[in-house]
């Protein structure tokens, strides 16, 4: 999103990018602890450059990390480190407010 709707198109600032992947999306599924740094959330965080942002991956190489993402952390576990994966598996399932699990044994329609 930053490279393409930032930095190529300027269609969004850095700010609305970073709102659209944050913020909102918590706030649209009900998540009241993510979605910014506040002490009580959830510590997700990612450290990176907006000069060097940019897509890494290709049809020969679809799963690769995105350039300019220098570190990241979930629940407070760093799994990016310098751009490398640190082998680091914190992440769980979340759901949001509305959802609710459904009883053992019952069918989807």
């Amino acid at each position: 999103m930053i490279a393409e709707y930032v930095k190529k198109r300027h269609v969004l600032t850095l700010e609305e990018a970073v709102r659209k992947m944050t913020t909102l999306p918590a706030q649209i599924l009900g998540l009241r602890d993510r979605g910014q740094l506040r002490e009580g959330f959830a510590a997700d965080v990612v450290v990176f450059d907006p000069a060097h942002v940019g897509e890494t991956n290709s049809f020969e190489k679809p799963k690769s990390y995105a350039q300019g993402v220098d570190f990241v952390l979930v629940n407070g576990v760093l799994v990016i480190d310098k751009g490398e994966h640190t082998g680091a598996k914190p992440g769980r399932p979340i759901m949001s407010a509305g959802a609710r699990p459904r009883p053992a044994g019952s069918s989807q329609r």
